[in-house]
């Protein structure tokens, strides 16, 4: 039984880009359906949504509080051992994980959710190293309703 959706930000949640100005990043765009899709499908489901990002950025924090998300993880260098952090402080497991990512940061936090029992999922525009492990390739980019595509897929399962 899924718990957890992990999900990663840049290439996932987003197209991707990042718009930089004078004073940093000021812009990322995010998917309405995406959104939709954690707010009133994941959430209500009682699967918890987790975002693991290797960035950090104001924008993301503002966008979690806006959905309902309180597991934002940012700056992490290491993606799977922050899952393993917290599987182990909620006494889970990655049998019980969903984690969608689109690049080489997070092929590790993937093949251990998988080798462990979870799924795994990706945009149809991830890189071809996650395309060839993932459980399942939307045919949505990143940015353009991916997690969304996702969510569904998993809460069918």
């Amino acid at each position: 039984m899924i718990k957890y959706f992990v999900m990663d930000v840049d290439g996932t949640l987003t197209d991707g880009k990042i718009y930089m100005g004078a004073d940093g990043e000021f812009v990322k765009a995010f998917d309405i359906k995406d959104g939709c899709g954690i707010h009133d499908l994941l959430i209500p489901s009682g699967i918890v949504p987790v975002i693991i990002t290797g960035r950090t950025s104001q924008i993301v924090r503002n966008r979690c509080r806006e959905l309902g998300i309180t597991a934002l993880y940012q700056g992490i260098s290491n993606k799977k051992e922050k899952l393993e952090e917290i599987l182990r402080e909620n006494g889970d497991s990655c049998l019980n994980v969903a984690y969608i990512g689109d690049d080489i940061n997070d092929l590790e936090c993937m093949q251990e959710v998988l080798l462990n029992g979870g799924v795994v999922g990706c945009p149809r525009d991830a890189v071809e190293e996650v395309k060839n492990i993932a459980s399942y390739v939307s045919n949505k980019d990143g940015g353009a309703g991916a997690v969304r595509d996702f969510i569904e897929w998993v809460l069918k399962k």
